[in-house]
């Protein structure tokens, strides 16, 4: 349990109260549990969502979907501290720098945020928010709207944490040190199998819109490889803060996905 309380308390913010052991093996045997902490997340992504849409209706309180929408964006950054919409930021400030390889890993270190950090965030957020708005149902009789929404909440997490998962297993780090290398070098293919044996289970959970999920499963899987691939060339591996980044894309991508088909 050691090594799926310290992955949990170290990608969220999730009140719970238990003394993890935080030494570089422990992150590293954390990683092959990513995937079912992100169905956690993606768990309190639909309650959430049925508060809003099934259960205040009752008491006659209606929210529009201009409003659901933010409310379950806000919840979903929340529940991770914006810990990855920071390695985002930091990511993208160093990738369209247009620098060499070690000026980009002093950007993506430096606790600045610059112009290029501020406009993908701000595009990555409006486009979440925008693929939401298009899943919030507009009624409680159309079922099949709302299960849609449900399936891309629960999945959404999941998917962004395998796609972290890929990166840190199959791709090198790119620093002799730093935040996440201890996930890197104490973690293997092994890790990658369980997240994976893991996800199918959450497939399996998540029956409904299977069409829908296993669309955003392979859209995930080719464009976290074609991603990390792409940094790798850029700055010789990958850091950290790309692994925050993947996640956040990996969910706008899945947001987007269920949106569209």
């Amino acid at each position: 349990m050691n090594s799926f309380f310290t992955g949990l308390l170290f990608l969220t913010r999730i009140p719970v109260h238990y003394n993890a052991d935080w030494t570089p093996k422990a992150c590293g045997d954390s990683v092959k549990y990513f995937t079912l902490i992100g169905a956690v997340l993606g768990a309190v992504n639909v309650a959430a969502a049925y508060f809003f849409i099934v259960l205040l209706p009752l008491l006659h309180i209606y929210i529009p979907g201009y409003l659901g929408a933010f409310f379950l964006l806000l919840i979903s950054i929340i529940l991770t501290g914006a810990l990855h919409c920071d390695g985002y930021t930091d990511t993208m400030d160093g990738l369209l720098s247009g620098r060499d390889k070690n000026r980009m890993l002093i950007i993506m270190k430096d606790s600045h945020v610059g112009a290029h950090g501020v406009t993908a965030l701000f595009l990555l957020l409006l486009g979440k928010y925008s693929a939401l708005l298009c899943l919030y149902p507009l009624s409680l009789q159309n079922t099949n709207a709302l299960y849609l929404l449900y399936s891309a909440l629960f999945l959404m997490p999941a998917l962004g944490r395998l796609a972290m998962v890929i990166g840190i297993t199959m791709f090198p780090y790119a620093r002799k040190e730093g935040l996440g290398k201890a996930f890197s070098a104490h973690s293997s293919k092994k890790s990658l199998l369980t997240a994976s044996f893991i996800f199918i289970i959450v497939l399996i959970i998540n029956y409904h819109n299977l069409y829908q999920s296993l669309w955003a499963l392979l859209l995930t899987i080719i464009f976290s490889v074609a991603f990390c691939r792409h940094v790798t060339s850029k700055i010789g591996g990958l850091t950290g803060d790309v692994y925050g980044a993947v996640t956040e894309l990996v969910e706008l991508l899945v947001l987007i996905t269920f949106a569209i088909i």
